[in-house]
């Protein structure tokens, strides 16, 4: 239910009004005067105002003007008997809801004032949000200081930094799946020129074949059995913003060529519509599938690859990005830790040198699941390699990745390689008991090419211990 501040000098009326809506649960103050109307207001702040057009100190068109003034936001059902259209234009014009004439029908006030609190409570929801969409999209939300990061970012800082009145360019946001297409979708929008508008995100690959066409362009009255009234596309939806064509590559042709002429003529038809209507929105779109390769193979239209590519952004895979891995484990675990309140706060030396030897097929989601999984189920304040339960992982890998990091120090007079390798070569044959295709595997080597070795350092072929 909502607060409700009634301005109405008539005082039955005020009355039978006040009832009538505390009677359906809204909180209901009264005010005779514009005066009294505004001093109301800045303490409640009420979520609706029921205004009268004729006050005793005041035109109710001017205590409207400074209602807006106070919040722009404000939501004003004027009341008048005194009805005239120029009235009701420069109502609206300011900023008013509605218009109610008198003698007010109170079932008519009630449904009135309920669809105006509902419009109300929805534009809230959807500007929270958008809000929180844009706090979580700043350009420092992409971590890293790789150098094919920095040149990702410097091209965003380029894009958003393009005046509000330029034609934006389309954008194909290319790299992996996992690397983070969708957040450099959103960091494109809330920073650039159309950050107040919508960012429509649709996942190409959800959408089943046959209502693809009728979800991004939208269908009219009866264009197909279950069409019983008529519906706007998300290119409709989008208008004035931006549409996030995640996944594009999964598209049929003839889908491909509709959103191709959108792009071109900035048009679109809906199912069973006659005429064309105009959208104004930026085309981002985002794939890990090859399209020039599909282009090639004729299952990817030429035309709008091209078109498609006039700003593109590649977005690295994590197994390039060096130091940055653990820069985004360091960030993953902080803000996950405090999400589960949990004492973890660290990685052990070995977890640090697992996360680095990991090839990371499933990219950044991949690593922050992993790090979100381990710390639900990590005992103690420290992640260890253990814990990371990376897939694969061996102890092998993480000794090397010590030895590659430095972690294991030469002495200061040196060492021989050969008797490193003759050294690594026994051990691996006292692992195996002696099986000679057992220790070449555990050394990643072919079984000719560990007889080699071991007949080159005179290792005896039941070297065991």
């Amino acid at each position: 239910m909502g607060s409700i501040l009634v301005v109405e000098d008539e005082v039955v009326l005020a009355k039978n009004v006040r009832r009538t809506l505390e009677k359906i649960g809204h909180e209901v103050q009264v005010a005779a005067t514009g005066a009294a109307a505004i001093a109301a207001f800045q303490v409640a702040r009420p979520d609706l105002v029921l205004l009268d057009l004729r006050l005793p100190d005041a035109g109710g068109l001017d205590i409207l003007a400074r209602l807006r003034e106070l919040d722009g936001g404000c939501t004003v059902l004027m009341m008048t008997a005194y009805a005239s259209v120029e009235d009701a234009v420069r109502a609206i014009q300011l900023g008013a809801r509605d218009y109610l004439q008198k003698p007010l029908h109170l079932e008519d006030l009630k449904h009135a004032v309920e669809r105006a609190l509902g419009e109300s409570r929805l534009r809230e929801q959807v500007t929270y949000y958008h809000d929180r969409e844009a706090s979580g999209s700043a350009l420092a939300t992409l971590i890293g200081d790789c150098a094919p990061v920095e040149r990702l970012r410097a091209r965003i800082r380029r894009l958003c930094s393009l005046p509000t009145d330029a034609v934006p360019p389309t954008v194909l946001i290319g790299g992996e799946t996992g690397t983070g297409k969708g957040l450099v979708a959103r960091v494109l929008h809330f920073n650039g020129p159309r950050a107040a508008e919508p960012f429509i995100d649709v996942n190409c690959a959800a959408i089943p074949d046959n209502l693809v066409e009728a979800e991004l362009f939208g269908y009219e009255k009866g264009a197909f059995t279950d069409a019983k009234a008529g519906k706007n596309g998300l290119f409709q939806a989008a208008d004035k913003g931006t549409l996030f064509l995640d996944e594009i590559g999964c598209l049929t042709l003839p889908v491909q060529g509709k959103i191709l002429k959108a792009i071109e003529e900035k048009r679109v038809r809906p199912v069973g519509a006659r005429a064309d209507r105009a959208v104004d929105i930026q085309i981002v779109a985002a794939t890990n599938s090859p399209l020039d390769e599909m282009t090639r193979a004729g299952t990817f239209r030429e035309d709008l690859f091209y078109r498609l590519q006039v700003a593109p952004l590649e977005v690295p895979p994590l197994r390039e990005r060096g130091a940055d891995i653990l820069l985004l484990a360091q960030t993953f675990l902080d803000q996950i830790a405090r999400q589960y309140r949990s004492p973890v706060r660290e990685f052990t030396t070995d977890a640090r040198l697992a996360l680095e030897a990991y090839r990371w097929p499933g990219n950044v989601r991949e690593l922050r699941n992993l790090i979100d999984r381990a710390v639900l189920f990590c005992d103690g304040d420290r992640i260890d390699a253990a814990a990371l339960g990376l897939p694969g992982q061996t102890p092998a890998a993480v000794s090397l990745a010590r030895l590659a990091a430095g972690a294991i120090e030469l002495p200061e007079g040196g060492i021989r390689l050969e008797d490193v390798e003759r050294g690594l070569i026994e051990a691996a044959l006292r692992r195996a008991n002696g099986n000679q295709s057992e220790a070449a595997r555990l050394l990643g080597l072919s079984r000719d090419t560990l007889r080699y070795r071991m007949e080159k350092f005179a290792i005896a072929a039941d070297k065991t211990v």
